[in-house]
């Protein structure tokens, strides 16, 4: 297994491969983003997952944190007037590096047209919509336990760009009993879209997980990553 810390198009990145560049490149590149207050190195675990699949998955750190957290980052986000904006701020700036990480990733030969994915948690699901409505490129995301309608910066609101997201295979999953990210903004977001998908219904999916709450149970969190990984072999492997 190769792994590296990196910097792409100035993001930090922690990078993971099984296969030789080229063969990875063919079979995928997921860029994959981290929740709240933690790092890009939190989820090693999905990335050497994504990695063992055959995919070149790339960690990255969110504006704020990791390897460029804020120095003020507790002040910042234990302030109950104003964290949700710094939230929504920190998710939008990330999201918008999306277009140049990729632009790298293809003049790097690390990634391919039609073979670049996009995932992450909580706050990497935020991230994870808002990267589809920035960049047509990517052609398969995973949001997981994430949002698409905020409820501030509403003009950036992925929920306000729907027609950005056809014919991107969009994946969401989230937890019945979550009440940091309430489930029926991304069940709600995907009846919105069903319109858009009726030609190729099968790119669009949500599944919910009625017992679990933010902190899945194991057996749930099992479930949803076994379907992010299909989901990846799916539409990026089997086109």
């Amino acid at each position: 297994m190769h792994q590296e810390h990196i910097h792409i198009a100035g993001a930090p990145a922690y990078l993971f491969r099984k296969l030789s560049a080229e063969e990875s490149k063919k079979n995928g590149c997921i860029l994959f983003y981290h929740g709240l207050g933690v790092s890009k190195e939190t989820h090693e675990k999905e990335l050497r997952s994504l990695a063992e699949q055959g995919f070149c998955a790339i960690g990255i750190d969110n504006i704020g944190h990791g390897e460029r957290r804020y120095s003020n980052f507790e002040e910042l986000f234990s302030d109950e007037n104003n964290w949700e904006k710094t939230f929504l701020q920190a998710v939008s700036l990330t999201a918008k590096e999306v277009p140049r990480i990729i632009d790298e990733l293809l003049l790097r030969g690390w990634a391919q047209e039609k073979k670049i994915g996009v995932s992450g948690i909580s706050m990497g699901g935020y991230i994870s919509y808002a990267a589809i409505s920035q960049d047509k490129r990517i052609s398969t995301a995973a949001p997981i336990l994430g949002s698409p309608q905020w409820k501030q910066t509403l003009e950036e609101s992925p929920h306000n760009h729907i027609n950005h997201f056809f014919p991107c295979a969009i994946l969401s999953q989230n937890a019945g009993k979550d009440t940091n990210v309430p489930a029926h903004f991304a069940r709600d977001f995907h009846k919105t879209l069903e319109p858009l998908y009726t030609s190729q219904p099968e790119k669009l999916k949500y599944l919910e997980y009625p017992e679990s709450d933010h902190f899945m149970r194991e057996e749930d969190w099992d479930q949803l990553w076994s379907e992010v990984l299909h989901w990846f072999r799916r539409f990026l492997i089997d086109v």
